[in-house]
């Protein structure tokens, strides 16, 4: 079988947001070694998309009627901290921040990028973490089992 070029595409990264830095810098170590962009995405579960309005608008909503400013606040810092591994964004890496159900936003965003490999963290362990999992679904299998992408599941070496 020859040697084929991996593809084209940029790497998506799904960063929470207390991230642990060994992920970021993997996700970005192997995005360099194989030429491509980074995409550090957050997604926002307390927002949801409104996917019932006409093509082509989408809005994001607060799940909260009340609108408060420190909502754009997470994002600013997650940001900030990413820039602190990273450096400042620019032709390597950049930053989205999406809405909604996680694994389902990652997905759009990594068929509007065309996106050569999906990255996430490992599943936290736990019992609060199990009691998300259980109520929300893993990322990580929700990913995999769409088959759409490559994806790369990196463990938390500090757990």
């Amino acid at each position: 079988m020859p040697d084929e070029a991996w593809p084209d595409g940029p790497i998506v990264l799904c960063v929470e947001w207390m991230f642990p830095e060994h992920l970021v810098r993997t996700a970005a170590d192997l995005a360099s070694g194989l030429g491509q962009h980074l995409v550090c995405a957050f997604v926002d579960p307390s927002s949801f998309l409104t996917e019932w309005e006409p093509d082509g608008i989408r809005t994001a909503h607060s799940l909260d009627p009340v609108v408060k400013e420190e909502t754009d606040f997470p994002s600013g810092q997650l940001l900030r901290n990413l820039e602190a591994v990273l450096g400042q964004p620019g032709e390597s890496w950049s930053f989205r921040v999406l809405n909604g159900d996680v694994a389902k936003a990652l997905g759009r965003l990594a068929d509007n990028v065309g996106a050569s490999l999906l990255v996430v963290g490992a599943e936290r362990p736990g019992a609060l973490a199990w009691i998300d999992r259980l109520l929300e679904g893993s990322v990580a299998a929700a990913l995999v089992s769409r088959r759409e992408w490559p994806v790369l599941i990196i463990p938390d070496t500090t757990a």
